[in-house]
């Protein structure tokens, strides 16, 4: 069974008020999942076209706990609490075996 992966770059933070309201919410929605935070911050370098962006990957024991965090009710509460603060990408991925 692979691992899971929410790897997210933010793009804009437009209110850092609203990401301080989905940051309280998501970390322990996350941690219910077994969600473990392994990169949280910004990138220290940029190469090949990369832009300077707060990067987050998050770990889960298996491909289907990170998609079943993104869908349980505790995390889309604090997706209502982030809103439009934020402009960012998230992709689930499935870890290297």
């Amino acid at each position: 069974m692979s691992k899971g992966y929410w790897v997210t770059v933010y793009r804009a933070i437009k209110d850092p008020s609203k990401l301080a309201a989905y940051a309280q919410l998501a970390a322990p929605a996350v941690a219910a999942a077994s969600g473990r935070f392994i990169v949280r911050g910004m990138a220290d370098e940029v190469r090949e076209q990369g832009l300077k962006e707060r990067t987050v990957v998050i770990e889960f024991p298996s491909y289907e706990q990170a998609v079943a965090a993104y869908e349980s009710d505790a995390y889309k509460k604090a997706l209502e609490a982030l809103g439009d603060g934020a402009e960012r990408d998230l992709r689930i991925v499935r870890g290297a075996e």
